[in-house]
C-alpha cells in the first residue's frame, strides 16, 4: 500500500534543505533557502538567518550552535509548509530507501529511467504476489467458510494494493503545499 507522503530526506542533515541553508550561511545569501519556505514563512526564516549570522564569528561552539538553531528552524517551517509533521533533525546517512537517491539522480542526470524502472520492477512485483495469492485462494470449496473468507482476505488485499496505485499515477499533477 501507499504510504501518506513520501519519506521525508528533507529534514536530515545532507539533505536538500539543511545543505541549501548550509551554502545560505557561507555566502550569507538568504534567497538560497527562501525557496523552501512559502511566503507566509519568509519573515520567520530571515529572522533566524540574521540571528545565525549575527553571533556565527564568536567561536566554533556558538558557529554550530547557530547552525543548527537555523537548521532546525528552517526544516521545521518546510515541513509545515508541506503539512507535515516536525520530528527533528535525521543524521546524515539516513537511509530513506532506493527511491529518493534514484529521484535525486533524476534530477542531476535529467533522465527518469533508473526511478522508472525501479518503481516499474517493484510496483509489477508486489502486483503478481498479491494477484498469485488471490487467484490460489479463488478455487475453494464453497462448503468451507473459512477458504472463503482466505480468498476475500486475499482479493481485498489485491485490491488495496492495485487501487491506490492507480490513482496515484493517474492523478493529475498536483502539489500538496506551497511555496
Amino acid at each position: 500500500m501507499l504510504p501518506n507522503q513520501a519519506e521525508a530526506h528533507c529534514d536530515s542533515m545532507d539533505g536538500p534543505v539543511v545543505l541549501a541553508a548550509q551554502e545560505a550561511l557561507m555566502t550569507g545569501d538568504v534567497n538560497l533557502v527562501l525557496i523552501w519556505v512559502n511566503k507566509e514563512q519568509e519573515g520567520q526564516i530571515r529572522e533566524s538567518f540574521q540571528q545565525a549570522l549575527d553571533v556565527r564569528d564568536e567561536n566554533e561552539q556558538v558557529r554550530e550552535m547557530a547552525d543548527m538553531y537555523f537548521f532546525e528552524t528552517l526544516v521545521r517551517l518546510h515541513r509545515e509548509s508541506e503539512g507535515a509533521t516536525y520530528t527533528g533533525l535525521k543524521p546524515a546517512g539516513t537511509d530513506f530507501g532506493p527511491v529518493i537517491p534514484a529521484g535525486d539522480h533524476a534530477l542531476e542526470t535529467g533522465s527518469l529511467k533508473e526511478l522508472r524502472d525501479l518503481i516499474v520492477r517493484e510496483f509489477e512485483a508486489g502486483l503478481h504476489a498479491y494477484f498469485d495469492e488471490m487467484m490460489e485462494a479463488k478455487e475453494f470449496d464453497t462448503n468451507d467458510v473459512e477458504a472463503g473468507r482466505k480468498f476475500v482476505l486475499k482479493y481485498v488485499e489485491f485490491m488495496h494494493y492495485a487501487a491506490p496505485v492507480y490513482s496515484a499515477v493517474k492523478a493529475e499533477k498536483s502539489v500538496d503545499h506551497t511555496h
